[in-house]
């Protein structure tokens, strides 16, 4: 891969913020992002790019379209410049789905999956929800026993919203942990890029089999329903149907993954403002959006390319030129959330607005079931173990090495019970 666009661009616009691929400062990297102005230069494993920084930005170009998710615009790959070699590019170029097409294209891969994630469904499947909820609480309880340390995130946080997309999509809840792996595997900037290509290989036969399975006996799940979807009279292809559920598990249950511990961790860290929702003085909901504000599953969201040139404040995107869209660094934005944009704070006195889950066309088609997974989960477990805290000092909590999830190594906790 050679990317000789990076040194010339840095030098035009002033610098550049490096993205650490190790996630060793992610407060420091916000901060630096967003003192680089509303459109930051970036380099990601040495690659050039913009990013937005701001919230209004962001709201508007995300519903411009001269943004589009298509490989095919970005002039880096037209040119060969970036090439399957390149860590992230599994993460863009992932195969015909909803997350990289537009327009027309894009909501005829959209609609049935939408449809299958109505209001009206996820009641449905509150009720398994809990089921699940209930008993991941026992195994932590019985991991926590006598004071041991237990690893919230291993035995509660990660298997819960595996479980339940897994359920979603018709998935042999024996193979949620090979799914786990798989993907903290292809997400991992310490997995070489020879195995993550193999990762993606895998995937993809292990979701062809699936849909081989529900073609031949299809049951009341998302893959049976893509399956035999017929928008417009045109029917999903194998190709799209397989890259609407590699995206869909991986999407469905990070996210919901780092919603349910960045919470508990902002909590934990401030005492009087969990004690007042254990109290019933301020809601769960509203610790799920102020969570998603302050500290967002997803830290970069790669990425759109420009179909032409594209003023923002005093910079120009030019065509062919990728963008990226932080969305932690948009949670923080004091223009939209405050001088106190920084801060936890589930009492703030203006509404909590964010964008974490998206905006326009391509918002998360999974945004009202990880707000229904940590509605249930959080009141759950603070019931269960009401004196839970932190088994280390906070600062000792790590992020893996994922350059887009804001996903963490471990959360060791002691239960108190």
């Amino acid at each position: 891969m050679n990317c000789p666009h990076a040194t010339q661009a840095a030098a035009q616009h002033g610098g550049t913020v490096v993205i650490d691929p190790m996630v060793r400062d992610l407060d420091g990297e916000t901060a630096r992002l967003r003192d680089a102005g509303r459109l930051a230069r970036i380099e990601l494993l040495g690659v050039p790019a913009w990013t937005l920084t701001r919230h209004a930005d962001a709201r508007q170009l995300l519903v411009d379209p001269r943004l589009v998710k298509d490989i095919g615009a970005w002039g880096l790959w037209q040119s060969g410049a970036v090439t399957r070699e390149w860590p992230l590019i599994g993460m863009i170029d992932a195969g015909r789905s909803m997350f990289t097409v537009d327009g027309a294209e894009h909501r005829r891969l959209r609609t049935k999956t939408s449809q299958a994630l109505t209001p009206r469904r996820l009641e449905a499947i509150r009720p398994d929800i809990e089921k699940f909820t209930a008993e991941l609480l026992d195994a932590l309880e019985e991991g926590g026993r006598d004071g041991a340390v237990v690893d919230l995130k291993a035995v509660f946080a990660q298997p819960l919203p595996m479980r339940v997309v897994g359920m979603l999509m018709g998935v042999d809840p024996a193979k949620n942990a090979m799914l786990t792996r798989q993907y903290k595997a292809f997400f991992s900037m310490l997995t070489p890029q020879d195995e993550r290509l193999a990762l993606l290989a895998d995937l993809d036969d292990f979701y062809a089999g699936l849909v081989r399975e529900k073609t031949a006996r299809p049951t009341d799940d998302l893959t049976s329903g893509l399956i035999l979807a017929e928008e417009g009279g045109e029917p999903l292809t194998e190709e799209e149907v397989i890259g609407n559920l590699k995206a869909m598990v991986a999407a469905g249950h990070e996210t919901t993954i780092g919603l349910i511990l960045n919470a508990v961790r902002a909590l934990l860290a401030h005492p009087g403002q969990l004690r007042m929702v254990l109290d019933g003085e301020i809601p769960w909901e509203t610790v799920i959006e102020e969570t998603l504000r302050f500290d967002t599953p997803t830290t970069h969201l790669l990425m759109r390319f420009a179909t032409e040139d594209i003023q923002v404040g005093d910079d120009v995107i030019a065509k062919g030129e990728g963008v990226v869209i932080s969305y932690r660094v948009i949670g923080r934005d004091p223009e939209q959330h405050g001088p106190d944009a920084d801060a936890f704070d589930i009492t703030r006195a203006t509404p909590i607005r964010h964008m974490t889950f998206g905006h326009g066309p391509h918002i998360c088609p999974g945004a009202a079931l990880s707000r229904v997974e940590a509605g249930i989960a959080l009141p759950a477990l603070f019931a269960r173990f009401p004196r839970l805290r932190l088994a280390v000092p906070d600062s000792e909590l790590r992020n893996l090495p994922v350059m887009t999830q804001n996903d963490m190594e471990s959360f060791p906790v002691l239960l108190g019970t």
